[in-house]
Order: C-alpha cells, then sequence, then structure tokens
C-alpha cells in the first residue's frame, strides 16, 4: 500500500491523510465544486474534482470516485464517516475493482446496516437486547399481548423510519389502541409505511459505546468506552472517555459483548458497538456503527493509540501488535462538536462566511479541523466546522481545560454550539455525572442560555470599562 485516496471531506479527511502521511503514504483528495478551496484540497498531495456541489452528484459517487482511484493507480479508498462510510455496495464495488476499502467487508456492513438482520446475527452470543420483537405489526391486539409480556411503559417504534416520526411512549395499557393507531398514521405519512415495532421503554438512558478494531488474523480487542449521552435530536454532540458511571465490571462485561458483536458478523477493522445503559445499570445492544466514529479521538487520548493508523495496518493484513491486557485508560478525553447552528434557534444550520475563525492553543487541546477563515459554510454538508478535544488527568481537568478552551475560540460571521458547549461543561448535572440522553430536553432552554450569555458579556464589558478607567488614570499621572 503506497497510496491512498480519502472519500471524504473537511476534518476527517484531514484527519486520515495526516495519519498516512505520517506512515510514509501518499494521499489523493476528491472535492466538489463548493469545496475546491478547502483545507482537505491543498492538504493532500493529489486532489481530484468529481463533480457538483450537492453530494449526491460528488461525494456519494462511489463510481466516479472508484475511476479517480484506478486513474492515479490508488491501492486502497478510506471512507471516513458519513457519504459511503457504511455503504456495502461501495466496499463491495472496491472489492471487485481490486482497491482495499479500509473498513470492514461489505457482508459485515449488510449485516449490520439492519437492525433486524443486527439482531439475529448477535442473538446467538445471548448479547442483552431491548426486550422486544423482531418483527414490524399493525394488528392493535396483537401489540396489546405483546405489550403486557414485555411490561409497561413501552415504545412503539416506526420500522420503515426514524428521527422520532411515529415513535410513541405508551405508560399503560389504556393509552395503547389510541397511541398505536397515532404512531402509524404519523409513520404512514412519514415514510409510506405503518408498520411498527414494539419494544420496552427504558425511561433514563445512557448512551454508552464500546471501540473495537478486529484484525485478520483472529485477533479483536475492545478500547473501552465512549459516554455519548448528551444529545440534540437524537445527535451527539458532547462525548467523553471514559464513562462516568461505568464500573471496571460493567466495563469488562460490556466490552466482551462488543467483542462478541464483531465476532458475530466476522467484523474486520474498526468499529463501535453502541448500547442503552438503563437505571439501574442493565444495558442492551442498539446496534453497530461499521466505521470510524465521529467521537474516535477521545479514545485515542486515554488510550494512547491512533485508530486510523491501526485501521490502515489491519487493511494492510498485519495483525494487532497489542493484546487487550497492555490496554489502560490514562486520564479524561472530552469532545465538543462545534456545529455551524444556532442554539438559540433549535440549533437551525447558520449559514454565512467565517468573518473571524481563531482556534484555541494550548497543552492537552486538540482541535480536528475543516474550515478556515474567510470560508463560506457551504448548505450541502453537515454543518460541522471541527470537534474541540480537551484532556486532563481527570474528568473536572478535563472539563475545565475544555472551558478554557471555549473561551477562546473566537467565531464571527455564523452561530454555533460554542456557547451552548459551555453552557454543558458549567452545568451540575453535567458536572455531577448524573446525566442521561434527556439533557437537553431536561435542563436547556434557549433563554438560559441566553440570559447566560448576556451576563458574561455584561460582565466582561465591565471588566473593559474598569481596565480603561484604570489605563487612563496612569496616563494623567505627572512624570516624577
Amino acid at each position: 500500500m503506497k497510496k491512498i485516496l480519502v472519500a471524504n471531506r473537511g476534518e476527517i479527511a484531514i484527519r486520515v491523510m495526516k495519519t498516512a502521511q505520517n506512515m510514509g503514504l501518499k494521499t489523493v483528495a476528491v472535492f466538489s465544486t463548493a469545496d475546491r478551496n478547502a483545507p482537505h484540497v491543498k492538504f493532500a498531495d493529489q486532489a481530484v474534482c468529481i463533480g457538483e456541489s450537492p453530494s449526491n452528484q460528488s461525494y456519494l459517487r462511489g463510481d466516479k470516485i472508484i475511476d479517480v482511484a484506478k486513474q492515479l493507480k490508488v491501492d486502497a479508498i478510506h471512507p471516513g464517516y458519513g457519504f459511503l462510510s457504511e455503504n456495502a455496495d461501495f466496499a463491495e464495488l472496491c472489492e471487485t475493482n481490486n482497491i482495499i476499502f479500509i473498513g470492514p467487508k461489505s457482508k459485515a456492513i449488510k449485516i449490520m446496516g439492519s437492525k433486524l438482520a443486527a439482531k439475529e446475527a448477535v442473538k446467538q452470543y445471548n448479547i442483552p437486547m431491548v426486550p422486544g420483537i423482531d418483527e414490524a405489526i399493525t394488528d392493535v391486539e396483537k401489540a396489546k399481548t405483546i405489550a403486557k409480556n414485555i411490561g409497561f411503559p413501552i415504545l412503539i417504534k416506526a420500522s420503515a423510519g426514524g428521527g422520532g416520526k411515529g415513535m410513541r411512549v405508551v405508560e399503560k395499557e389504556s393509552d395503547l389502541e389510541s397511541q398505536m393507531k397515532r404512531a402509524i398514521s404519523e409513520a404512514t405519512s412519514a415514510f409510506g409505511d405503518g408498520s411498527v415495532f414494539i419494544e420496552k421503554y427504558v425511561g433514563s438512558p445512557r448512551h454508552i459505546e464500546i471501540q473495537i478494531v478486529a484484525d485478520s488474523h483472529g485477533n479483536v480487542l475492545h478500547f473501552f468506552e465512549r459516554e455519548c449521552s448528551i444529545q440534540r435530536r437524537h445527535q451527539k454532540v458532547i462525548e467523553e472517555a471514559p464513562s462516568s458511571v461505568l464500573s471496571p465490571q460493567l466495563r469488562e462485561k460490556m466490552g466482551e459483548a462488543a467483542i462478541k458483536v464483531a465476532k458475530s458478523c466476522d467484523y474486520l477493522g474498526a468499529g463501535t458497538v453502541e448500547f442503552l445503559l438503563d437505571e439501574n445499570h442493565n444495558f442492551y445492544f442498539l446496534e453497530m456503527n461499521t466505521r470510524l466514529q465521529v467521537e474516535h479521538p477521545v479514545t485515542e487520548l486515554i488510550c494512547g493509540v491512533d485508530l486510523v493508523e491501526l485501521q490502515i495496518r489491519v487493511a494492510r493484513d498485519e495483525a494487532l501488535k497489542i493484546n487487550q491486557k497492555d490496554l489502560k485508560i490514562k486520564g479524561h478525553a472530552l469532545e465538543l462538536r462545534v456545529y455551524a447552528e444556532d442554539p438559540l434557534n433549535d440549533f437551525l444550520p447558520s449559514v454565512g462566511t467565517l468573518e473571524t475563525y481563531k482556534l484555541p492553543v494550548g497543552a492537552n487541546i486538540r482541535i480536528d479541523n475543516g474550515f478556515e477563515e474567510g470560508m463560506d459554510i457551504p448548505i450541502y454538508y453537515d454543518p460541522m466546522l471541527a470537534k474541540l478535544i480537551t484532556y486532563g488527568k481527570t474528568r473536572e481537568a478535563a472539563i475545565q481545560l475544555m472551558i478554557h478552551a471555549i473561551e477562546n475560540y473566537h467565531v464571527e460571521g455564523v452561530q454555533t454550539t460554542l456557547a451552548f458547549g459551555k453552557y454543558v461543561c458549567e452545568h451540575d448535572a453535567f458536572r455531577s455525572g448524573n446525566f442521561d440522553t434527556h439533557f437537553v430536553k431536561n435542563h436547556y432552554t434557549p433563554k438560559t442560555l441566553k440570559i447566560e450569555t448576556e451576563n458574561e458579556a455584561r460582565i466582561a464589558a465591565l471588566i473593559a470599562l474598569k481596565q480603561y478607567l484604570t489605563d487612563q488614570k496612569l496616563l494623567r499621572l505627572p512624570n516624577n
């Protein structure tokens, strides 16, 4: 392997290229017309335009990417995350064109890409799953029987889609019929398919995921957990490692379960197994993400590994040179996804030009960044600008450093999630570790953030005024 094409953009493209170049590998960037002057294009050894701005005309065009790879004699393709990273057909296309796909085989992507197929695959390993049914239904009487067996409260979920559409929490049997009819109606309207699943409702869940890496020589390792419970619209905003609530025994159990999930689909490379953890610390398998995660840096910092390097080595058919017993958690890491979104307006994307874009610097501050001052934020893609990561010997130290880093991250021209990140880091519920995936719903309103931001601005103005008056007084002092 001498040359890698990175089939992605922004911070993850640069992140992958840095490791590839450190390993002595040549890199190829692909880009859309909107990204012609983007940093990942300048960073690569070679760069090729693959289409117009919309992703379905560029970054999602697997056929074009394969053509570029063949023309430039590329040995391997790294998909990053998003776009084609979990596309089994693209992985297969790489395989048939004798190009190494830096990720799992297409078969594993297919299995874990279907919630039903994934549950079927892991069932034989006795991995805990949220009690429920493995079939879609529309029959209310059948639903009542299932709900009684599972026990209330239950969750009705649309089988054909997500995003909260066709989802209802039912506390008691008398509400089941009406809620199910609403869920079916909503699912039909949103997805054209009214069939629904029924699961036990986990009331106060935490979202815990386990990082695994598997090679082609039978070795599968877990790299401990990441806590991903701070979310908005079911998407993570702040992640940390390790979790503040896992005991060493529970950590080991969940790690072993994640390894079994990887073995169930003959997994290869880096992947993440996601679990729900209830208020009694019972864990349940949710799904497997068959790629590198956005939040992988926090694992790298606490384990002292480069996960992209491990991905590349596994893709080169090398055996993992570390054992499970060699892996130890050292310190604590925190990541804030810096999105061009307005937390005062329901986290809607904020489009504009980065008039000011100054990054914080300092020991134990890491920024995986994909933008520069003066750039426009394209409307065609995910609005993440960068990932701000801090590391400390303790969780408290990592949180304090994150607050300091946020205060020294200066962005003008668009709204960002920086102020929201600071709000979370200063909140008692987060600092105490006593929170779940409902943090935003339970503790956050735009009004509280606005008041806090205005108070900080007022204090900053008073400090500046005091300093100005002090300076003026010094200037007026007569010379001795």
